[in-house]
């Protein structure tokens, strides 16, 4: 399976505060993969690297291929990497249809692009709130939204930072099915949460972070028969 997004030996941080020491990822087509650790071990500035927020001090990133690290994040995105950020960001004073309408495009060259009855249809309460504002909507409905918004762009790869940060149980159930239904479709999923065990479900290899540096990856096979690493990279 030939890579979409490859990291290596990634460095970079914040002014002279150095955050990621050789961090390496790779995903491929059509697979679910995870970032985990705990808070302030780097995940978030990853992505910010990835999509062109930070400089890389070292190291290089790959997409379709092709070199991105310093290419500016407007270019980033065209290409096709779409991300739900961390807090949702949707716009609060635009209705849902307005939100999903405001980012359609096909960056993949889909021959099924995502459409506005196709997000309603994977998330039926954003139908039901068609017209209601941004800032009407609870936390869960928000990152439905998100989630909708950053496929209506039809990613060839789709980032969720915090996948289910805040939101209710039942909620949280709607949108694991919901990960669980675009992976079995081929869409290629990143993503960044602490549910380890919902998460095994639908990914198929996982990357553990730790003080800016990537200690582990594998396959949930070689993730279940070490238990032990639950606890040393995601324990309190």
């Amino acid at each position: 399976m030939s890579s979409l997004l490859s990291i290596e030996n990634l460095e970079t941080g914040y002014g002279p505060s150095q955050v990621l020491f050789g961090m390496n990822l790779d995903i491929g087509e059509g697979e679910a993969a995870t970032l985990l650790g705990r808070n302030g071990m780097g995940k978030t500035t990853t992505l910010r690297a990835v999509f062109g927020q930070l400089p890389v001090w070292s190291g290089e990133i790959r997409f379709l291929g092709e070199r991105i690290d310093g290419r500016p994040t407007e270019r980033i995105a065209q290409m096709g990497l779409a991300l739900v950020p961390e807090g949702r960001q949707i716009f609060p004073n635009l209705s849902v249809r307005e939100n999903l309408l405001a980012f359609a495009a096909n960056r993949s060259a889909s021959r099924e692009p995502w459409t506005l009855e196709r997000i309603y249809h994977l998330f039926p309460h954003l139908q039901e709130r068609d017209r209601n504002m941004g800032n009407q909507l609870s936390g869960g409905e928000q990152q439905m939204l998100a989630i909708g918004r950053a496929l209506m762009t039809n990613p060839h790869l789709l980032i969720l930072d915090e996948a289910t940060e805040g939101i209710s149980p039942l909620v949280r159930r709607e949108i694991w099915n919901v990960l669980g239904r675009l992976k079995h479709a081929g869409q290629a999923i990143l993503v960044i949460d602490k549910y380890l065990k919902e998460l095994m479900r639908i990914a198929d290899h996982h990357a553990f972070i730790e003080k800016g540096r990537s200690p582990w990856r594998g396959n949930n096979e070689a993730l279940a028969a070490e238990p032990e690493l639950w606890e040393r990279y995601l324990g309190v």
